[in-house]
């Protein structure tokens, strides 16, 4: 019988909401997930690959490797995201000590290699973090186009950022590695911060998590409430936007992440647009449509496939 799952590898950079899409991508039954590929983002390689071995561990995601892969942008300055993930990229947990390890192999080598293997089922990149790792495996191999099948982004923004006025974090972060990515003519799907800011982790969502009263609800709900406060400080928001899980939502069921083919070029110029996504919505440039654009989210089961994935993970604490 073929197996009808997925084969996905998911590259992120941990991270609050990379978290929740870690266990979302790693619970679903209708991916296979072959690999945790990590990047520089939201806090350096060395920070972001352990939070990745943290979640997993209190997971207990053992059989999925863990792959580092670039620490830096492709041309410019390094820029983290401390104000919205803390010190460590993680804040709010106690997290134990990590018993899942790294793999040794890196990551642009792993995405070559798996993109590559003879399989009837080829492979879809979930990219949550700034795109450095694609950008660098594509220049690298740019015969791993055939084997890739689609890669779901969360990143950019039809209107307004979150980094800039102009620019979402992990478009900014790596913006030259984010055009040639968008670029590269495999089939992507984008989930903008228009759709992910309905995926908001509202009291109501942290009690149906807290109710499952396992360790990795206790951790969920311990990483949004810390989540919360700093979207009320940064951006005003009443409850955090859960981002990264969008795009891992969109491979699982693509009808819940809606989508317009649309023109997406990204700003890799001007200071003060660095990052943007230009997307075409009303056709005014005549360029051809290159990519999937999410412009909206059936909340409620977003929401639904999330705490149904959160509770397959183990057993309600004892006490």
């Amino acid at each position: 019988m073929t197996d009808a799952r997925r084969r996905v590898i998911l590259d992120c950079d941990p991270g609050h909401d990379d978290a929740m899409a870690i266990l979302l991508a790693a619970a679903s039954p209708a991916i296979e997930l072959e690999g945790i590929t990590v990047v520089a983002g939201n806090q350096t390689l060395e920070k972001t690959a352990l939070n990745a071995q943290r979640v997993c561990t209190v997971a207990g995601i053992v059989d999925v490797p863990i792959v580092p892969g670039a620490d830096r942008p492709l041309l410019r300055d390094q820029v983290v995201a401390a104000e919205i993930h803390g010190v460590s990229g993680l804040d709010g947990p106690d997290w134990p000590k990590p018993t899942v390890g790294l793999d040794a192999r890196n990551a642009l080598d792993f995405i070559i290699e798996r993109a590559m293997a003879v399989n009837d089922r080829p492979l879809t990149i979930v990219a949550v973090g700034p795109l450095t790792n694609l950008a660098l495996a594509l220049e690298r191999q740019p015969d791993i186009r055939g084997g890739i099948d689609r890669i779901s982004i969360m990143g950019g923004a039809i209107g307004l950022g979150n980094w800039s006025p102009s620019a979402e974090f992990n478009i900014y972060a790596d913006p030259d590695a984010a055009a040639a990515v968008i670029g590269s003519g495999i089939p992507i799907t984008l989930a903008p911060l228009e759709v992910t800011h309905r995926a908001l982790a509202t009291t109501d969502v942290l009690a149906r998590i807290s109710a499952l009263g396992s360790p990795v609800a206790e951790m969920s709900v311990a990483l949004m409430r810390f989540f919360a406060d700093t979207y009320r400080r940064e951006f005003g928001f009443e409850a955090p936007a859960v981002h990264d899980p969008c795009a891992v939502a969109a491979v699982i069921d693509a009808t819940i992440v809606p989508t317009r083919h649309l023109n997406v070029a990204v700003e890799t110029a001007s200071g003060l647009n660095l990052g943007r996504t230009v997307i075409d919505v009303h056709r005014r440039t005549r360029r051809a449509p290159n990519v999937d654009v999410g412009v909206g989210l059936d909340v409620e089961r977003f929401w639904s496939l999330l705490v149904a994935a959160l509770s397959r993970y183990g057993a309600p604490t004892a006490g």
